[in-house]
């Protein structure tokens, strides 16, 4: 990473719509290092006033339904019609070498060139669910640069996508055509969480097939109990190759913000996720804290190697640990020499 600037040039660059600037604030923000940690949370404090004006919408689906093609033609249309979009494109990391491709910008070719549009490629790395652990702090970033609509595509990993759903006002869920039965090992968890599916690639030969497995979602849907009183998910077939059924499905967005907004539910929803965002930050500061002193880790490999010898069990390892880290022994009621 390039040297570190002082907090308000990345506070004005930012706010000024700098693309170059902005690349370097997310940047930072998504750097682990302790210093860089340390400006992070000024820039984004400075920042925070100027948040929260953005339409976040989570788009999800299967692999090979489509989602960089149709969150393409989707930002186009959206920047067409005068609007400001990001797009944070989740690239799976390598369990192996930790690499990542991050070929999103290659796929959504028209948007990634579009002066109107910010697409900002990121590795998971180590975090589950789709999504990186600074997502939420990117999207933050975004909005007070000025983007007004913020897309978050995920790798599509199933019941881990409630991490996405958790930091978006609206949740979009992408479906194949013809899919059937290969549903259903994923159908109910994720179909819980959609405020909106559509049915994609649903052009030339897929259209009937397309049509049948709307009609088979709006059956699945009417089984569930909505999360929201005043909202039933809608299920819309679409095709990012002809158009067909996005200025539709932009129509439902629209009209679920609306709503959610009149009746107290959005802003509600945020402060939620707020305060799960939270509690998600500092389980993450006491697991680094836990594995920060080397007495801790050292217990912690010795746990690893009872458990995995079969020799204790995990809940007997854990408190010994926990115990080790907090100074005490609460089965023996004294403190750990």
């Amino acid at each position: 990473m390039a040297a570190v600037w002082d907090v308000e040039r990345y506070v004005q660059g930012t706010r000024s719509g700098d693309r170059a600037v902005l690349g370097r604030t997310i940047t930072l923000i998504e750097s682990s290092r302790p210093e860089h940690r340390t400006v992070a949370r000024e820039v984004l404090a400075r920042l925070m006033p100027y948040t929260g004006g953005a339409h976040r919408i989570g788009i999800t689906g299967v692999p090979g339904v489509g989602k960089s093609t149709f969150i393409d033609k989707l930002g186009v249309n959206l920047t067409a019609a005068g609007n400001r979009v990001a797009v944070l494109a989740v690239d799976p990391s390598s369990s192996r070498t930790g690499g990542s491709i991050l070929g999103d910008k290659t796929r959504m070719a028209r948007l990634a060139v579009d002066p109107q549009a910010f697409v900002r490629p990121s590795p998971t790395g180590s975090t589950l669910g789709g999504v990186t652990s600074m997502t939420r702090e990117t999207m933050l970033v975004c909005e007070a640069a000025g983007y007004d609509v913020v897309l978050v595509e995920t790798v599509g990993v199933g019941q881990s996508e409630t991490m996405v759903a958790d930091m978006v006002d609206m949740f979009c869920v992408l479906m194949l055509p013809g899919a059937g039965d290969e549903l259903q090992g994923i159908k109910k968890g994720i179909l819980e969480l959609a405020d909106l599916v559509a049915v994609n690639k649903a052009d030339g030969d897929n259209v009937q097939r397309a049509n049948l497995a709307v009609a088979d979602l709006k059956r699945a849907l009417h089984l569930l109990v909505p999360a929201s009183p005043n909202w039933s998910p809608p299920v819309l077939s679409t095709s990012a190759l002809t158009n067909a059924g996005l200025d539709d499905l932009w129509a439902q967005m629209a009209e679920h913000r609306q709503r959610m907004t009149a009746s107290g539910e959005w802003d509600e929803r945020r402060r939620n996720q707020q305060v799960r965002w939270l509690w998600a930050l500092l389980e993450d500061h006491m697991r680094a804290d836990l594995r920060g002193s080397q007495a801790v880790a050292d217990a912690l490999i010795e746990a690893e190697q009872r458990v995995r010898n079969g020799t204790e069990p995990a809940p007997v390892a854990a408190a010994a640990v926990w115990d080790r880290y907090t100074g005490r022994d609460d089965r023996a009621g004294h403190p750990v020499r």
